[in-house]
């Protein structure tokens, strides 16, 4: 079994690992970010860069070349509205420019442009193909972990600090005993793709989700394809794939009726990709020598878009507090309780959100009490200007949004 060592190990390669990797790097760490895919290439993951993120990127002097990636501008969010035209509850033109809108792009675009930027500081190490399969421990202490390769190849890395940002389902959280509040979610959500006509092609002015009693649908705009979330309650996922796929096709055709010329794309429920949706947090985010951060220190739901953005946020705190203590080689307990606290507040006001989004929104539609937005949230969108000009914000930026630490910092590009 080989050994080697390393100041920083991160685990997993998603939006945090690999934003982490290249901050620590830029601050002189030798950082591996470990993933134990073979590539990022892979459909139905969280593809919203949010503007904060943006501004994020620009303040690392990577604007210019983010802005040449593929990406479509999400300028609001609205509910559809029976017999009228859609409410827009959410304007992000409404935000100063030019933070004003929500990139949507394929995440493995958005990965492998970190990748690429990280690559050019000589300290980062990236491992594609390397699954984390426990932690090595000395005196009771993380020092790192075991890992095994695609091809079977059974290896340890030892680190000064472990962070864990392998996702709700992470190996390392669970190894290291750490418990975590979890919180109801009233559904479960199925991805799948539908084509778009040549005629359809055109910038993303915004999503608007159609309701049933029971079910929604949303869509994301892709360059040649529909990428549809499927939302139904909980415990569903057994029943929907014994009904067969001519029944999910009827049930799509039912919610948008715009898209039943094309639902036979939906060839099998081989096609459909289920989320266990989980909303839930640590109660603590660390032991010595680990730390988690991201969907492996609280697990979000979809509603709202944010978990990727919450991800980030908790890379750049988790930069900025550790890389001292890293480029020493001596990473105390306290340093790590210093990035939960800072970001264990935001963290539990944008789930309180979700929480009220699950009771209020979803809930009611998944028990079929209801069959769309709820009253107060129209009449609220139409007649308190207030909430245009907060909801954007929230979601956009999220509270207590990081900014790029000094070290990180290179010549802005102009936006």
């Amino acid at each position: 079994m080989a050994m080697e060592t390393t100041g920083c190990l991160v685990v997993g390669g998603g939006p945090a690992g690999m934003m982490l990797g290249l901050l620590l790097a830029r601050a002189g760490v030798q950082v591996t970010v470990l993933e134990k895919h073979a590539d990022f290439f892979r459909d139905f993951r969280g593809d919203t860069v949010h503007a904060s993120t943006i501004r994020l990127i620009d303040e690392l002097g990577l604007g210019e070349e983010f802005r040449g990636l593929p990406q479509s501008r999400m300028s609001s969010v609205a509910f559809p509205v029976p017999g009228g035209p859609p409410v827009t509850v959410g304007n992000f033109d409404s935000l100063p420019p030019p933070y004003n809108y929500i990139a949507m792009m394929p995440q493995w675009d958005f990965l492998n442009f970190l990748a690429d930027a990280a690559a050019q500081e000589p300290s980062f190490s990236l491992r594609m193909g390397h699954t984390a399969t426990g932690l090595v421990r000395d005196d009771g202490r993380v020092a790192g972990i075991r890992y095994r390769t695609a091809k079977g190849f059974d290896g340890d890395i030892r680190a000064d600090l472990v962070i864990a940002t392998d996702g709700r389902h992470s190996v390392l959280r669970r190894a290291a005993g750490l418990v975590s509040k979890e919180y109801p979610v009233p559904f479960d959500a199925w991805w799948f793709r539908l084509p778009r006509h040549p005629s359809e092609v055109g910038a993303v002015a915004g999503i608007v989700p159609a309701f049933g009693r029971g079910e929604a649908l949303i869509a994301l705009t892709r360059t040649d394809y529909y990428q549809m979330g499927y939302l139904a309650p909980k415990g569903m996922d057994a029943r929907i794939r014994a009904e067969g796929i001519g029944r999910f096709r009827g049930r799509v055709a039912a919610l948008r009726p715009d898209l039943a010329d094309r639902v036979d794309a939906i060839t099998s429920v081989d096609d459909l990709h289920w989320l266990d949706v989980r909303l839930d947090r640590l109660r603590q985010w660390h032991i010595d020598g680990l730390l988690c951060i991201g969907d492996a220190a609280h697990a979000m739901s979809p509603a709202g878009g944010v978990g990727i953005n919450l991800a980030i946020q908790d890379a750049v705190a988790a930069a900025d507090c550790l890389a001292p203590a890293l480029l020493r080689g001596q990473v105390p307990r306290s340093g790590l309780a210093r990035v939960q606290r800072r970001r264990q507040l935001p963290t539990a006001v944008v789930q309180a959100v979700q929480r009220v989004m699950h009771r209020v929104v979803f809930g009611p539609i998944m028990t079929g009490t209801r069959a769309g937005a709820p009253a107060v949230l129209l009449f609220a969108a139409r007649h308190v200007p207030a909430l245009g000009r907060v909801l954007p914000r929230f979601v956009a930026f999220g509270p207590r949004p990081e900014h790029a630490p000094a070290f990180a910092r290179r010549a802005p590009q102009a936006p």
